[in-house]
C-alpha cells in the first residue's frame, strides 16, 4: 500500500484537494478530524491540555473553546510547542490505527492529511509527499474574506507555519490552487493517476505500512515520555 502525505498551509486549499480525494474513494486520514476528537472531554489529551492551559480555555459545557486556545497559541511560539506535545503523540496513535485497517483492507493508497507535515518530520515516513500550494497573498485575502480576520491577525496565522515555499522543496508534487477549482482538480486527478499503484507494486510493497506506522507509534511514545 503506497502512504501519501498530504500539506499545504492555513487557507492554501488543502482542505479542498482532500474532499476530491475522497470523491475519488481514495481513503484518507484527516488528522484535524483526529486532533479534535482527541480533545473530547474525559480524553487523556483533554486533560493535558486543561493541565497545561488551565480551564481559562474551556466552554461552560467543558470542551475547549478552539478559538480562545487558538489565539493563545498563534501568538505564543512556546504554547504553540506545547500544545502540539499535548495532542501529537495521541494523533500518531490514531494515524497507526487507521494505517494498519487500511492496509488490512487492501487498499491500494492512503493519503495522511496532516498540515504540519513537514514540521514534525512525519514526511520522512510517507512513500510520496503532496503539498497544496497558493501564494502568500492569496493566503491572506481567502483568510480576511473567510474567518474576517485583519490582514495582521491573517499574517500572524501564516507565519505560525513554515511557508510554502519552503514546503514544496520536499514535495513529491505540488498542487497550485492559486486559480479555479476545475484547473485544481485536474492536477489531483493527473497526480493520483499517476501515483496509484499496480496490482503488482502493491504486492511487493504490502507490508511496507505496517512499518510505517509502527515507526509512528513509537515516535509519539517518545514524545511522552520526552515532555510527561
Amino acid at each position: 500500500m503506497k502512504v501519501i502525505g498530504l500539506t499545504g498551509g492555513i487557507a492554501s486549499g488543502k482542505s479542498t484537494v482532500s474532499r476530491m480525494i475522497i470523491r475519488r474513494n481514495i481513503p484518507l486520514i484527516d488528522t484535524d478530524l483526529l486532533a479534535r476528537q482527541i480533545v473530547e472531554p474525559g480524553k487523556p489529551a483533554y486533560k493535558r491540555v486543561v493541565k497545561h492551559f488551565t480551564r481559562e480555555i474551556l466552554n461552560e459545557d467543558g470542551t475547549i473553546d478552539r478559538v480562545k486556545l487558538g489565539d493563545m497559541i498563534f501568538s505564543n511560539e512556546n504554547k504553540r510547542k506545547i500544545l502540539n506535545k499535548c495532542t501529537h503523540p495521541f494523533i500518531r496513535t490514531e494515524v497507526f490505527k487507521l494505517v494498519i485497517w487500511n492496509w488490512i483492507k487492501g487498499e491500494k493508497m492512503v493519503v495522511i492529511d496532516v498540515p504540519l507535515l513537514i514540521e514534525t518530520r512525519l514526511h520522512k515516513f510517507m512513500n510520496l509527499v503532496l503539498v497544496v500550494y497558493c501564494s502568500d497573498q492569496i493566503q491572506i485575502n481567502r483568510l480576511i474574506n473567510r474567518e474576517n480576520f485583519s490582514e495582521s491577525i491573517a499574517r500572524q496565522r501564516i507565519n505560525s507555519q513554515l511557508p510554502l515555499k519552503e514546503k514544496v522543496k520536499y514535495a513529491d508534487y505540488v498542487i497550485d490552487n492559486s486559480g479555479d477549482i476545475k484547473t485544481t482538480e485536474e492536477q489531483v486527478e493527473k497526480i493520483l493517476n499517476i501515483t496509484k499503484p499496480s496490482s503488482l507494486n502493491w504486492l511487493l510493497s504490502w507490508w511496507g505500512p505496517p512499518i510505517l506506522a509502527i515507526s509512528l507509534a513509537i515516535k509519539g511514545l517518545l514524545f511522552i515520555v520526552d515532555f510527561f
